[in-house]
């Protein structure tokens, strides 16, 4: 059961859900591509240390692409972000929980910020500013605009 459905208060209903983009796989990505380039240098016709030495950086770049592949995992499948009708709700972390909620009637405006790659991807950066304050910039949300649009629809 996930944390917002959990604790919906009686009679809050959800009217968006959204989650971080897949973008967050990008290092680890990078690193695999890096370590099979390394195991394919060290498969041309060189002296024995390069080959070791090429050997290694392809097994150290795959360890690196498998904890990165793993951080970006545990990151996607523990943060929740929800729009109900009566509140926002974001909640990330595994072993340790942080959250934030904001009544929707508090919010003043909602700002979303997407480079060139965020706009073909569709993903970005949300803030939502409140009266007396707001939650900190929410990195790498999935359809940022769509979050937008059901935020400011209430």
């Amino acid at each position: 059961m996930s944390y917002v459905s959990k604790y919906l208060q009686p009679g809050e209903t959800v009217a968006y859900e959204t989650r971080i983009h897949w973008i967050v796989y990008w290092r680890a990505v990078i690193a695999i591509v890096l370590a099979a380039a390394a195991f394919r240098v060290s498969q041309l016709h060189m002296d024995d240390a390069l080959v070791t030495i090429f050997r290694g950086l392809a097994v150290l770049l795959a360890a690196a692409a498998v904890f990165e592949w793993l951080r970006a995992e545990i990151k996607r499948a523990t943060t929740e972000l929800a729009v109900t009708d009566r509140r926002i709700i974001f909640k990330t972390g595994l072993i340790r929980r942080h959250t934030y909620e904001m009544n929707r009637s508090k919010i003043e405006s909602v700002v979303v910020d997407q480079g060139i790659a965020g706009r073909i991807c569709d993903f970005g950066t949300v803030i939502i500013k409140g009266t007396g304050g707001g939650i900190e910039p929410l990195h790498g949300i999935d359809r940022p605009l769509q979050f937008r649009s059901y935020v400011t629809a209430g």
